[in-house]
């Protein structure tokens, strides 16, 4: 009978446990994955705008010396950040690949355009930024026509900085829900323990005592779930690193060790406090009221 007993609170023992390393686990994630999306929205919302490619249309009559001095000057210039040149007749390619019919067989000519997509440093993706080089590339005679997306980059822009401010609000709440639900989940597992402690306390212990164990196991715990949801934080570090290699998302190392390090500093921190205020109610109440 004893040794079922002994199984049954070594069970109950190892569930306890096991939920406070779950749900501090699942905070910790939840809480380090805001972060690397705070630290990497910059990133995100720059990768963004440097997508939005501005077209410089040349006329038939440009030479390839003029497209040639043309992306000289695209190589020193400070706003491109890429671009690529598409002759008309590769031009007229994508065309009928997109509409799946050949137009030339109708009209018996090319017209389109020898032209250069840009793709702009996204400091330069703005429309007071865009004028300015679009205002400074049409004093090459050569140059036909400029074309971007003018509604998109007034779009982009303003909801980058709404998207910004709500981040913000978003992450501070989630700090907060986050301490309050390891909070309750470490007292819940120290409730379970309520009458211990009081026994305790009846044979004269001290406090200091009775804290010691219950911080020293809580706080392990609280480790072992920040490690964990640090080695899932990496897995998906590595996982978005490998899917989009374009953002560079594990360029900034010193920010992404500074959150891992957070999400481990949280974990043992939280998991102190909280353990340390939730046996001090309990030692605070009357035998009476432990029931």
């Amino acid at each position: 009978m004893s040794d079922s007993f002994e199984k049954f609170q070594k069970r109950r023992v190892i569930t306890s446990y096991f939920s406070v390393v779950l749900s501090i686990f699942l905070v910790l994630f939840l809480l380090g994955i805001l972060g690397l999306f705070v630290i990497n929205s910059k990133r995100l919302s720059d990768n963004f705008k440097e997508e939005i490619v501005m077209t410089v249309f040349f006329k038939n009559e440009a030479t390839d010396s003029a497209t040639t001095a043309f992306s000289s000057e695209l190589k020193t210039a400070k706003f491109a950040k890429s671009f690529e040149y598409v002759s008309k007749e590769k031009a007229a390619a994508q065309h009928k690949k997109v509409i799946g019919e050949d137009f030339m067989q109708f009209l018996g000519v090319n017209p389109l355009q020898n032209s250069f997509d840009i793709h702009l440093k996204a400091d330069y993706v703005n429309n007071a930024e865009i004028a300015k080089i679009e205002n400074r590339l049409r004093k090459n005679e050569m140059i036909a026509d400029i074309v971007y997306d003018k509604q998109l980059v007034t779009l982009v822009n303003d909801n980058i900085k709404n998207i910004s401010m709500w981040i913000l609000i978003v992450s501070c709440v989630f700090a907060l829900v986050s301490v309050l639900l390891i909070n309750s989940s470490l007292r819940l597992s120290i409730y379970s323990n309520r009458f211990i402690i009081k026994t305790m306390q009846m044979v004269g212990a001290t406090k200091s005592f009775i804290r010691k164990p219950f911080i020293k196991t809580n706080v392990i715990l609280g480790f072992i779930g920040a490690v964990l949801a640090i080695l899932a934080l990496i897995g998906v570090l590595i996982y978005i690193q490998s899917a989009f290699p374009n953002l560079g998302i594990m360029e900034n190392q010193l920010a992404i060790t500074a959150v891992l390090l957070g999400v481990l500093v949280l974990g043992i921190v939280i998991t102190f406090i909280s353990t340390y205020f939730a046996t001090q109610r309990f030692l605070n109440l009357r035998t009476d009221d432990l029931y």
